[in-house]
């Protein structure tokens, strides 16, 4: 038995929002991937419960008449994996989301619990930075849209206020045509293990050069982030050896690896090094560039 003390299932979002902003110590349960395991270890933190399960709003994924994106936070991972929507426009999302756990994680787990629960490690972090996502968001004053970048504020932690729920993702177009995109996770046990260093990679090429790179990373700061400087080094430059050198060189700036049991900050700032690389040329290669 899970040692539950409270539980709501909403009848909508305006019902889950008073619910999560009546009680202070409410937690929102969707897949239950992270939720039930802390439960299960005695974590009395999450003892409170409002199930948003009934809010099948909140699952859907589609496009509108002006190309934005929209995801439902409770989509779950297979369902995002899954739609043709996301494959064709945006098919980094469902790389980084097949590296998450073993399918029947992928099938429980929601990408709107990946984002929202603060982890350094989230696989679909680094997808949402290099496209840009912005989050709608309901809350006690109705809703708003929040950037991604600046979302994650620490360790577990994000912007998200008492009453607030995540409803949407929402991708606009300038944030994905024209990119082509890759992500590589390494981890000691690849999906079943979190993430030692996450790298994504978005680029937009003008014949062999490029244009725009959007670089980001998981588990080299205290927050998933991007990394301005190496991108900057990347602006208007053919894709060689040297200046991919120069690009790891100038993420120095941008990362702040530390030493923990999973890898050391030595080794760790070597994996970003290399997969900076790594997944820049794969982004330039599947846009058709040249090595």
């Amino acid at each position: 038995m899970f040692p539950i003390e409270k539980y709501h299932f909403a009848s909508s979002v305006g019902d889950a929002v008073q619910a999560l902003a009546a009680d202070e110590k409410a937690k929102i349960i969707a897949g239950g991937t992270d939720v039930l395991v802390r439960l299960h270890g005695g974590n009395s933190d999450y003892d409170r419960l409002v199930d948003i399960n009934g809010l099948s709003e909140l699952k859907e994924i589609k496009i509108d008449g002006e190309g934005n994106i929209l995801i439902g936070s409770l989509a779950t991972f297979t369902e995002i994996m899954e739609h043709e929507v996301v494959k064709k426009h945006l098919p980094v999302i469902a790389e980084s989301l097949a590296t998450i756990g073993g399918p029947q994680v992928r099938n429980s787990g929601t990408m709107g619990g990946n984002i929202c629960n603060g982890a350094v490690s989230a696989d679909s972090a680094c997808a949402a930075l290099i496209h840009e996502f912005d989050l709608l968001i309901e809350g006690l004053e109705g809703e708003r849209t929040e950037s991604i970048n600046g979302f994650h504020t620490g360790p577990g932690r994000t912007i998200l206020q008492k009453g607030d729920l995540l409803k949407y993702f929402c991708v606009r177009p300038e944030n994905y045509k024209g990119f082509s995109a890759s992500y590589y996770k390494y981890a000691m046990r690849g999906a079943m293990d979190i993430a030692t260093i996450g790298c994504g990679a978005a680029v937009k090429m003008n014949g062999d050069v490029i244009e725009t790179l959007k670089l980001a990373f998981t588990v080299a700061a205290p927050t998933p982030i991007r990394c301005k400087n190496a991108e900057k080094a990347m602006e208007n430059k053919t894709i060689t050896e040297e200046t991919l050198q120069t690009m790891a060189d100038a993420l120095e700036e941008d990362v702040k690896p530390r030493d923990s049991w999973r890898a050391s900050k030595d080794f760790r700032l070597h994996l970003i090094r290399t997969l900076a690389k790594k997944v820049t040329q794969q982004a330039v290669d599947n846009q058709g560039g040249t090595h």
